[in-house]
Parts: structure tokens; C-alpha cells; sequence
């Protein structure tokens, strides 16, 4: 009896805190099955490969040797630590060095024992290999275990999108609520300037730019930046065009409230309502233009765990099929996945669910 009254009052209290809105689109979410498992999936995924040092590494992350511990998987250690000859890196798939600490210690090493960038120099068959037991999933042109490029190229996508997401979110939702709340000439202007400005041809941008610089993870994002802001701002002034003619905002500014203040405390959570619903499909899509500049080779610099070039090992290399099956599949499921979140939280806040 006593356990299930606390378990009540912690119900009651998360009710209380969701209020009576919240807790209905908490349930309306629950309720599409298919977007809880995809959220379940998804975050597993993501937290996978936020420690994929610690997961595919050709570095032990930790060795006891001679009675000290070491840390290789988050600091460099030379050769000379370990009583080597040569003051360079220690490379700790050399065989003398693996037998070396063997003898005097031990190391634990990850699952699996490659980094995205490890070249593996001992393999029986030419490169790319097909799967076997030292690759469960091959290796490309390169002779790198695909494993570990994908799922360190699963990390830099998903963190690409999401950065990109929520700065788009942040520029279009303040663009858009300064259009749809003073409107007039401030709109007006601000929809001549967005026609012009997404006329101009982003690839041809990024190709120009590609021969000027090279092209890294945060040029990618800003120049991307430049024009992903524009998506959301047609939802949040066509909200706020709305809104800022109901009485309650009327009455605000009737009593001598601030614009600022209006915007931000009266008008803003409503607009928020169709951003929110609009941001699973946005990081969907920066998803997608990286991985397709990256297979069109404007993106991420040579060498970069990318699923997109990936795909392109793949197109290059007919004869080893598992490249391009392994990136296809990949993208597939975290695009599917995404999409299935962006449902869930569509049927969350639509309000002629929301009030049944």
C-alpha cells in the first residue's frame, strides 16, 4: 500500500509540474508507439557514439604498467614511457610495445581496436576487404575499419544537425517575430531581402569557397547557417501576424507593456508551438545536405569519418558492396528514425488533438 501511494503522489507531482497541457502532449507522444521506440533507438545510438574513443580506438584507454596507470585514450604518451628507444608517440598496436606492456602490466583495450584514421597494414586481403573477424563490417579503399568510421561519422552528423538546428531555430524564430509583430515596412523589407537571399545557389557557394579554403566543420556550418534560419521563419510571422491582433495583447500594450515584453512572455510560447513541431524534419534535413556534400566531395576534409563519403567509397568501389550497403543503411535508419521522433512530437502539439 505504501508503494503504490508513492507512486501516486510522484503521478500527481509530475502532472503538477507538466501542468494540464503538458501532460496531455506527454501522453499524446506516448501514445504513437512507433516514436517512443524511435526516440529509445535514437538516443542510444547518439550516447553510443558520444564515446566512441572508448568503443573504437586503436589506443587502450588505460594501461598499468610497472605499478603506474595510464590513460592513452585521453592523453599522449611517447615511446620512452614505456621504455622504448624513440621519443614519438607510443603505437600501441606495434607488437614489441603490445608485448612489452603484456609482460609488465596490462592493458584493457575497447571493442574495437581502431580508430576512424588506423590504417590496418596487416590484413591477408587487398583493400577494401570484405567482413571477417577482425572487421565485422570490412574495411574501404583505405584499409580503415568501416565500424569505426561510422560510428564516429554517425557523431559528427548528428551533432552537425542538431548545431545547425538550433541556430536556425534561434535566427528564423527572432527574424520571424520581428516581421510578424511590427510588420509594415519592417516586413516588408525583410520578405524582399529573403527572396533575394534564397535565390542565391548554396552549392555553387560552397564550390567556390572550396577552392579558396578548405572547407572544415565550422565553415560548413556557418555558410550552411547563411540560409537554413530561412525555414522557420514563415511559421513564426505567420503566428505572430496572428496573435498580435487578439485582445489580450491589445490590453497589454494598452497598459503601458513593453514590446520586448509582449513578445517574449505573451506572443513567443505560441510560436514555439509550430518550431518545436518543425524541428525534428529540420535536423532531418542538415543531416541530409552533409552527408550529400560530403558524398559530392564539398564537405568535411579528406579523411573526415563521413557518411557521405562513405556512400561515395561505395559508387567508387562496385566490386566491395558492404560500403555502400553499410552507409545506405546507416543514414536510412537515422533519417527514419528522426522522422518517426518529428511524428511523435507533430501529434504532440497539434491542438485538435490536444483538446479531445
Amino acid at each position: 500500500m505504501t508503494e503504490n501511494k508513492t507512486m501516486d503522489i510522484s503521478a500527481v507531482n509530475t502532472k503538477l509540474q507538466l501542468g494540464p497541457i503538458g501532460q496531455r502532449r506527454w501522453e499524446l507522444f506516448m501514445a504513437n508507439r512507433r516514436s517512443v521506440w524511435a526516440l529509445w533507438i535514437f538516443l542510444v545510438m547518439f550516447v553510443f557514439s558520444l564515446f566512441a574513443e572508448l568503443v573504437a580506438n586503436d589506443k587502450p584507454f588505460f594501461v598499468w604498467y610497472n605499478g603506474d596507470a595510464y590513460w592513452p585514450a585521453f592523453v599522449d604518451y611517447y615511446e620512452t614511457d614505456f621504455d622504448g628507444q624513440f621519443p614519438t608517440q607510443a603505437a600501441y598496436r606495434d607488437p614489441w610495445l603490445k608485448t612489452h606492456i603484456d609482460e609488465n602490466g596490462f592493458a584493457i583495450w575497447p571493442l574495437i581496436e581502431f580508430h576512424h584514421t588506423t590504417v590496418d597494414w596487416d590484413m591477408d586481403h587487398p583493400a577494401p576487404a570484405p567482413p571477417g573477424e577482425q572487421h565485422i563490417l570490412g574495411t574501404d579503399d583505405q584499409a580503415r575499419d568501416v565500424v569505426a568510421r561510422v560510428i564516429y561519422g554517425f557523431r559528427i552528423s548528428v551533432l552537425f544537425g542538431f548545431i545547425l538546428t538550433v541556430i536556425s531555430a534561434m535566427v528564423g524564430v527572432g527574424a520571424g517575430a520581428v516581421q510578424g509583430y511590427f510588420g509594415g515596412w519592417i516586413d516588408l523589407l525583410m520578405q524582399r531581402f529573403m527572396e533575394v537571399w534564397s535565390s542565391m545557389p548554396t552549392l555553387y557557394i560552397l564550390i567556390i569557397l572550396a577552392s579558396v579554403v578548405e572547407p572544415n566543420f565550422w565553415w560548413l556550418l556557418g555558410i550552411l547557417l547563411m540560409f537554413s534560419w530561412m525555414g522557420f521563419v514563415g511559421v513564426v510571422r505567420a503566428e505572430f501576424l496572428k496573435t498580435r491582433k487578439l485582445e489580450y495583447v491589445r490590453a497589454a500594450r494598452a497598459l503601458g507593456v513593453g514590446d520586448t515584453k509582449i513578445i517574449f512572455r505573451h506572443v513567443l510560447p505560441n510560436a514555439l508551438v509550430a518550431t518545436i513541431t518543425f524541428m525534428p524534419f529540420t535536423l532531418a534535413g542538415s543531416v541530409t545536405v552533409l552527408t550529400s556534400l560530403d558524398f559530392l566531395g564539398f564537405g568535411l576534409p579528406p579523411g573526415s569519418p563521413s557518411l557521405g563519403e562513405m556512400l561515395a567509397q561505395g559508387k567508387a568501389n562496385l566490386q566491395a558492396p558492404w560500403l555502400g550497403m553499410t552507409g545506405f543503411f546507416i543514414i536510412g535508419l537515422m533519417l527514419s528514425l528522426l522522422i518517426f521522433i518529428g511524428e511523435g512530437v507533430r501529434d504532440a502539439f497539434d491542438p485538435r488533438k490536444l483538446f479531445r
